[in-house]
């Protein structure tokens, strides 16, 4: 009997490895324990991993309910783990996140370290305040007219974050002067990042 279990592994072992979605076979063997799928699965490729960065970021830009007062970055590991970072003004952006990360082909774990910034009258204030006096300025106003504004206005305790992309050093200069001319701004720290010129 036991001859006979064996030859039926070793038949049965073959179709196992070379399944294509990377899933275990549902028959084992008695007394037989089963490996997770994710300790088999060997480090991502280069290639592997410049498309799962990809489909995060399409799957992160078209959640419903990310907007200007929202930061989402993210790293992807060889190891299929995808760490979110940021800050987020509704909770419930921070658990979208993490879903649609998980369903994405190849991902393994999803490290969520979103952070959701405190319900504050005078926070949500603030960022209204900024965000006219960046977007009706008339050498920023053309960046409102994107789906998603680029600038993202951080508030957090009265303290602005300028997180995005401008196209010019000067839009940079002027999207921090405007932040800092609103009333009840203790800080404002700059991370707006200037693209490439020559693009």
């Amino acid at each position: 009997m036991n001859i006979v279990t064996l030859v039926l592994l070793l038949a049965l072992a073959p179709a196992v490895w070379q399944n294509p979605q990377g899933s275990a076979a549902t028959t084992t063997a008695p007394n037989s324990q089963s490996t997770s799928p994710s300790t088999q699965n060997a480090p991502l490729s280069q290639k592997g991993i410049d498309r799962i960065v990809k489909e995060v970021r399409h799957e992160l830009v078209m959640l419903p309910f990310y907007g200007v007062f929202d930061n989402l970055a993210y790293k992807v590991s060889p190891d299929g783990t995808v760490t979110l970072l940021g800050q987020v003004s509704r909770p419930t952006l921070k658990s979208d996140a993490e879903n649609v990360v998980k369903r994405i082909e190849g991902v393994e774990r999803v490290d969520n370290q979103i952070k959701v910034l405190p319900a504050s009258p005078n926070d949500d204030r603030i960022r209204r305040a900024v965000y006219n006096a960046i977007y009706r300025n008339d050498v920023l106003s053309q960046y409102a007219l994107r789906a998603v504004p680029p600038i993202h206005i951080i508030v957090d305790n009265g303290n602005a974050t300028l997180e995005g992309v401008v196209a010019r050093q000067m839009d940079k200069q002027i999207a921090e002067i405007q932040t800092k001319s609103v009333p009840g701004v203790f800080s404002v720290t700059d991370n707006l990042k200037v693209e490439e010129e020559g693009k």
